[in-house]
């Protein structure tokens, strides 16, 4: 199958996952439960995940799969062949309390270099899509990412793992961050910030994610023009795009100010910018 015949397959598939969200969001008759500990999901999430394993089984017949909910075995990512990697429901919180930055993510990859991916904000009806080598667009429509210069005049996202032993750090960089751009964003849905890095509603985003939050997402920022890379350097034996730790996305001239940053408040330093 040509990769845009497969794009048209996914968008269908992520469009009805969409309306099961949206459904749900209007019956609110889902359970809430939890999952090691402290990470929110709900009966929604999994019914979601079942569903988009069913149709890519059903269209995609031997393909691997990465989902969050069914099938989160990471040692997938250093397979060879065909692997699907999916969040059914990035942004579970926002979900269940009502907002509007939900997603679905739905990511292929080849030998752990995605060539399409899709994020579908079902409560904005917002569709974003890239194919490797072709650009990025939304709603069918090309986006490309912003022309910031400055990382003092820039909109940075960013966001916090649910084990709250893990945030003392995170707050450390934060408060480096906050300092040295215009503001902080943090919309629960890592999937929809690195879409809006690709379409310039943000200048940069640096968190630590899953595989299935990013994997679409960072292939529609990157062919929306944006810089993505990581904080430090990947482990071997994972690929790259699919490594989500220390992940840093921006508009291309700030990529490098940011990181230096980060990586300050990591060192315990402060850092001056010209």
């Amino acid at each position: 199958m040509e990769r845009r015949q497969r794009l048209e397959q996914m968008i269908q598939i992520a469009r009805e996952a969409g309306d099961m969200i949206r459904q749900a969001r209007e019956a609110q008759d889902f359970s809430h439960q939890y999952k090691g500990g402290d990470e929110l999901v709900t009966e929604v999430d999994v019914a979601v995940d079942r569903h988009i394993a069913a149709a890519i089984d059903h269209h995609f017949p031997g393909e691997a799969k990465l989902t969050e909910e069914l099938a989160p075995d990471r040692s997938q990512l250093t397979e060879k062949g065909p692997l699907w990697i999916v969040d059914p429901i990035d942004g579970t919180v926002n979900f269940a309390y009502g907002h509007a930055h939900v997603a679905v993510s739905i990511a292929w990859a080849i030998e752990g270099e995605v060539q399409i991916g899709i994020v579908y904000a079902p409560f904005l009806d917002e569709l974003f899509t890239a194919v490797r080598g072709e650009g990025a667009e939304l709603n069918g429509q090309s986006i490309t990412c912003s022309t910031a210069d400055s990382l003092e005049r820039s909109l940075v996202a960013t966001g916090f793992p649910y084990a709250r032993d893990k945030r003392a750090p995170l707050i450390r960089r934060l408060n480096h961050v906050v300092h040295h751009c215009r503001d902080i964003r943090r919309n629960g849905s890592a999937a929809l910030d690195l879409c809006h890095v690709g379409c310039g509603r943000l200048d940069a985003y640096y968190e630590s994610v899953s595989p299935w939050d990013f994997a679409a997402g960072l292939l529609i920022a990157r062919e929306a023009g944006a810089r993505t890379g990581h904080l430090y350097a990947c482990p071997d034996g994972i690929p790259e795009e699919l490594y989500g730790e220390n992940l840093l996305v921006a508009a291309p001239a700030i990529h490098q100010a940011l990181g230096d940053v980060v990586r300050a408040a990591d060192a315990g330093k402060r850092l001056e910018l010209d």
